[in-house]
């Protein structure tokens, strides 16, 4: 998503058309689901793997005291 950061208004409706004609009205919707299902995806694990780390960070300072 980094690259869409020196976009402007007009380069961002350039690039939805675009998608609109790569794709059609009919399947835009399903393209988006799957595309936030797998943002979805990557955050959980995102999630879970700080969450192991916090954990084993915290077994090794306990086991230090």
């Amino acid at each position: 998503m980094i690259f869409l950061i020196g976009l402007g208004i007009n380069e961002l409706l350039i690039v939805a058309m675009i998608v609109l004609l790569l794709f059609g009205g009919r399947k835009l919707p399903e393209l988006m689901k799957g595309l936030g299902k797998g943002i979805r995806e990557f955050n959980n694990a995102k999630s879970d793997i700080k969450n192991k780390l916090d954990e084993s960070i915290k077994d090794e300072d306990e086991k230090k005291a």
